[in-house]
């Protein structure tokens, strides 16, 4: 990928103005959209009573959001402020064995949550794929882990290992499918890095502290078992410079983006609007394309800042979580799109890097796409909506490569040559602009509905070709071309650090 070229600042502050001006412009949209229709019938199934100083009701359809940052916030800052003085004390008293005190405090609060029969069906799981690692053999741990993995998503396996949970409360769902979906997760990770392991087999107890330290347990991310073994049996607690003032500025920054988010979901109704099939159809093609736009950008919120979250607790824990999710504004390549960077980074380590190698063979490239695509649509859970996602996410990350390495042969290398960097990359982005919107598209019928991803497309592909197509692509080249100054500066930025 060419970043070296600098195009004229006059070029960039106008593709700025035409991005910053056309996102009001929908936004605007959006906001009428919202106001108008705030009394309609199906809106009222999940827009509800906010702050009452903003005299508008809120957008609750986002079940994860309120129940992280409304019904059941206590209770989580509650366990986590729990974790966090308890490991403290802990790591004082013993920094040795700090992380066997941090897996008896998660196991101690999973049966608490989630009672012992959830916590003896878990240990099951541990116990059966420890076993399968002992054996050192990666086909039979991906056989195994897998088989256990679709136990929680098929029937009627699913049902019988939900029985084990007694009672019922509102957030039973959600821990019982985030904890042990996550603990077989993990499992795999412990099984595939013993191994690797030349010298003897890491220990049953090395399994329960991994998988049981809390602020992973339940909502993740994945750190992989040699990141976590290794940082966890860490003795040395020095901190580097700074690294409280980062802790604590991104926990405020994430504080700030709670905040904010709540305040946007009373003025703009982003989630409820797509349910309602009838004022979506009325509603402008530069709205709907807002509208697909922004509930992938709050979908990245929300991942950034409950994953931030738990990063934060694991941070001051000395521990180097997976980071967030890259923000869905700078992609433009199927290559880099996740919402989910353990889970992406778990794909890569065991799967899409260990099947394909250097990534140079188109044929094995191919397969160990359509493994990692196969693995991830167990993980998300079989269904017709999933099965469309990963096939046209599968299709495009290949199309992508396929189309790059063509490119990159004569003569098209050599066109590209003779035109010059700041040409190419203006030529570059156009293709990212399609891509872009190839992402959105493909990744919205999984945010909202399938409906409403056919409808978006068709909208913006049919209908409103060409003035609305072409116009909503020069907004998303505008766009491309600022990421692609931003990347440029910090490659420059990398490129003098080494050589000082």
């Amino acid at each position: 990928m060419r970043l070296k070229a600098a195009l004229p600042k006059l070029e960039l502050y106008l593709y700025a103005a035409v991005l910053y001006l056309s996102l009001l412009w929908a936004g605007t949209w959006i906001w009428d959209a919202s106001a108008d229709n705030v009394n309609r019938k199906v809106f009222k199934k999940s827009v509800k009573p906010g702050w009452h100083y903003f005299g508008r009701k809120m957008d609750v359809a986002d079940f994860e959001w309120v129940m992280w940052f409304t019904t059941f916030r206590n209770h989580i800052l509650f366990a986590l402020a729990g974790h966090v003085i308890f490991a403290k004390v802990c790591s004082l008293i013993s920094p040795r064995h700090r992380s066997l005190i941090y897996g008896l405090y998660g196991g101690l609060a999973v049966l608490v949550s989630m009672g012992g029969g959830f916590l003896a069906l878990v240990l099951s799981h541990c116990f059966i794929l420890y076993s399968v690692a002992l054996v050192k053999r990666k086909w039979i741990v991906f056989v195994a882990g897998l088989a256990s993995l679709a136990t929680f998503k098929m029937e009627p396996f699913n049902t019988w290992q939900q029985g084990f949970v007694t009672g019922y409360f509102d957030l039973q769902d959600i821990l019982f499918y985030g904890g042990s979906c996550f603990t077989i997760m993990r499992c795999m990770s412990f099984a595939l890095e013993n191994c690797e392991k030349k010298d003897g087999n890491y220990t049953f107890t090395d399994l329960l502290k991994y998988n049981f330290y809390l602020p992973f347990f339940y909502f993740g991310p994945i750190q992989t078992f040699d990141q976590f073994h290794v940082q966890a049996n860490n003795p040395n607690l020095t901190r580097k410079q700074r690294e409280m003032w980062n802790i604590t500025t991104g926990a405020l920054l994430h504080l700030g983006a709670i905040f904010v988010v709540d305040v946007f979901f009373h003025y703009l109704y982003i989630l409820t609007i797509p349910n309602d099939m009838k004022l979506v159809k009325q509603l402008s093609d530069w709205s709907l394309a807002g509208l697909a736009y922004s509930n992938l950008v709050y979908d990245w919120v929300k991942a950034a800042v409950m994953f931030g979250v738990i990063n934060t607790v694991a941070r001051l824990d000395h521990l180097d979580p997976p980071q967030p999710p890259k923000c869905i504004t700078m992609l433009y390549v199927f290559a880099e799109t996740h919402f989910d960077r353990g889970i992406n980074d778990w794909l890569c380590k065991y799967v899409y890097d260990y099947i394909g190698g250097s990534h140079k063979q188109i044929f094995k490239e191919l397969v160990a796409t359509i493994c990692t695509f196969v693995v991830t649509t167990l993980w998300l859970g079989p269904c017709e909506l999933v099965y469309i996602w990963s096939f046209f996410n599968c299709f495009g990350l290949n199309l992508e490569l396929w189309v790059d390495k063509i490119f990159s042969l004569p003569p098209f290398s050599n066109i590209e040559y003779a035109i010059g960097e700041a040409m190419s990359r203006r030529i570059r982005a156009v293709f990212g602009a399609l891509n872009f919107w190839t992402i959105i598209l493909y990744n919205v019928l999984a945010l909202n509905s399938l409906e409403f991803a056919k409808l978006v497309g068709k909208r913006l592909i049919v209908q409103g070709f060409p003035l609305s197509t072409l116009s909503v692509l020069f907004v998303t080249y505008c766009g491309v071309q600022l990421v692609k100054e931003r990347e440029r500066k910090q490659l420059s930025k990398r490129i003098n650090k080494e050589k000082t």
